[in-house]
């Protein structure tokens, strides 16, 4: 028989968990934002990816996973969204047409520039929950995410 789980080894994962306390954090600053974006018909997610794609430009989907550190299918689910909403668009690329990359649209364009005040609120509102140190914390800890080499 195996010995049960104690309020030692229970008290230990509940407190010192970094799962459980980036969890709780990550739905914390996600409800901030999805607050502010809601009157855009935009969440939270999708405002990453499109700031992602803005950012990178001409990307497939395996180069937007890469650098967004999002499994494929999740990825997928979500861009679907924001091709049937005409925020971004496949584009065939080379001459032999194979390669399909994502771009924003003139209409993604035009919802990244009009949640601008959106976002600054909820960065404003993040902040103040977070702190400081909280904010300093959290852009180095993904300056080093995004620094690490790929893994294989």
């Amino acid at each position: 028989m195996k010995p049960d789980i104690n309020a030692v080894e229970i008290a230990e994962m509940a407190n010192a968990c970094v799962l459980m306390r980036t969890r709780l954090v990550s739905r914390v600053v996600t409800g901030i934002y999805d607050q502010e974006l809601r009157p855009f018909g935009l969440n939270s997610s999708q405002f990453a990816l499109l700031v992602v794609i803005a950012q990178l430009g001409p990307s497939t989907r395996a180069e937007i996973s890469r650098y967004h550190h999002q499994d494929r299918s999740t990825l997928t689910r979500n861009l679907q969204v924001m091709l049937n909403q005409g925020w971004i668009e496949e584009a065939l690329e080379g001459s032999s047409g194979r390669g399909r990359s994502i771009v924003l649209t003139k209409s993604g364009r035009d919802l990244l520039h009009a949640v601008v005040p959106a976002w600054r609120a909820g960065q404003a509102q993040a902040k103040i929950t977070i702190g400081q140190s909280g904010v300093v914390a959290i852009r180095q800890i993904a300056d080093g995410i995004m620094n690490m080499p790929e893994r294989a």
